[in-house]
């Protein structure tokens, strides 16, 4: 699937990955896709809570490979 940004958040723990996806969607459109890439394990739990929590869909989540990539759509 297409999308419209990436954020390379590997390297970073908890919470920053999940910080940084919130800073990288606000000036995106609704309907606009950010593709996250993390190697925190905790960001397994953190970023479908965050999208849920702020109303955005977690279109994919490839957890099995490293890093991990979530594609999420702003709500």
């Amino acid at each position: 699937m297409t999308h419209d940004a990436n954020l390379d958040a590997t390297g970073l723990l908890c919470p920053l990955p999940v910080l940084k996806a919130r800073k990288r969607l606000q000036p995106m459109a609704r309907g606009q896709t950010l593709c996250v890439f993390a190697d925190d394990p905790a960001a397994v739990i953190d970023i479908p809570h965050f999208c849920n929590e702020q109303g955005h869909t977690l279109v994919s989540a490839n957890v099995d490979a490293t890093p991990q990539m979530y594609l999420i759509r702003k709500g």
